[in-house]
């Protein structure tokens, strides 16, 4: 058994399709049917035939990707889907061979029948597995530190008693040494700083920082029973002009249910405020997810990255304390590319 790493799209753009339907999706949607390709000098040529102006480097690269989605992935493989919605990554297990489909939409055709089994936070992962499941490829091999058996052991809840350290060398032939999104791997560094350091009522701190760097004047309540509230936060200088928040913020591993966003809808009308603002650290169940939209102009989702991502838009506006506990730094850095 094999864990696979793969993605759907860029930005996340086939996720819903992957999961609603169980499967594992790519692009490369110019390609026919690639389930009469038998080998990998036919699939160089084909790709050659449809790219004429990609580079060879570029070619393998496609090659090395394509290849073992069409013919090396088995029934029963494990599949890591890194989700761009929100902080999540779905475990899926693999059912079926390749197939070509024209029935889902104009950008997807190729895709392996996938039954996923559990979505987990990404708290959820030690850093070095986050690190390989960064890597910038559509399709991946993961082998590194016993990553298969660990993460099925994630999976039924299981901890390890050793779980390797550092990161094993992998011998020629297995998974590659592909640069990781930088990017992705930041703000996992980030999140767990984060997570170790800003536990309960710190974290109300942490939030109430951010939103008075947006120009807000908050009041946080006191640590301890906070009647569904945990800020109350208004613009103008008193804080009495619109928009008028309150902000319930859950600082603990496990993702909220609907209960916790209905519960937010009765709150923002008993304190006389216009819009609620909920943060869940472990992020949110999907009667959550699906009930957001229908509350997009009165409430607002905040997880763990979109939390670490206002900290990093608002961080020269937030307090010298925070910051003193907090410390980031702004860099740049080459955008990786699967085609290079």
């Amino acid at each position: 058994m094999t864990l696979w790493l793969v993605r759907a799209g860029k930005v996340g753009e086939r996720e819903n399709l992957a999961l609603d339907n169980d499967l594992a999706v790519i692009g490369w949607e110019e390609l026919p049917d690639l389930s009469p390709i038998r080998s990998r000098e036919e699939l160089t040529k084909l790709l050659i035939q449809t790219f004429p102006d990609d580079k060879l480097k570029t070619i393998k690269n496609r090659e090395g990707q394509l290849w073992p989605f069409i013919r090396e992935m088995k029934t029963g493989d494990l599949v890591a889907l890194p989700l761009k919605s929100r902080s999540f990554i779905a475990i899926g297990q693999v059912t079926g061979e390749y197939q070509y489909r024209t029935d889902l939409t104009a950008n997807t055709r190729h895709v392996r029948p996938v039954k996923w089994v559990k979505e987990l936070p990404r708290a959820a992962f030690d850093q070095d597995l986050l690190y390989s499941l960064g890597a910038f490829m559509t399709v991946c091999r993961i082998e590194r530190n016993n990553a298969e058996e660990r993460v099925k052991a994630l999976v039924s809840g299981k901890v390890l008693k050793e779980i390797p350290k550092g990161r094993k060398e992998i011998e020629s032939g297995t998974e590659p040494e592909i640069p990781p999104d930088l990017e992705q791997y930041a703000l996992d560094q980030i999140r767990e700083f984060i997570s170790r350091k800003f536990k309960g009522h710190r974290m109300t701190m942490l939030v109430a920082g951010i939103l008075e760097a947006q120009g807000y004047q908050v009041r946080i309540s006191p640590e301890g029973p906070d009647s569904g509230v945990d800020i109350m936060a208004g613009k103008g200088p008193l804080g009495f002009d619109a928009p008028r928040l309150v902000v319930q913020v859950k600082s603990g591993d496990s993702p909220v249910d609907v209960t916790i966003l209905d519960a937010l809808q009765g709150v923002i009308d008993k304190f006389n405020a216009q819009q609620g603002l909920l943060v869940a650290w472990g992020g949110y169940k999907s009667s959550v997810v699906r009930e957001a939209p229908r509350q997009f102009f009165k409430i607002r989702l905040w997880d763990a990255e979109d939390l670490v991502r206002m900290l990093q838009t608002h961080y020269e506006e937030l307090p010298d304390s925070i910051q003193a506990e907090l410390p980031l730094k702004r860099i740049w850095t080459l955008v990786p590319s699967e085609e290079e």
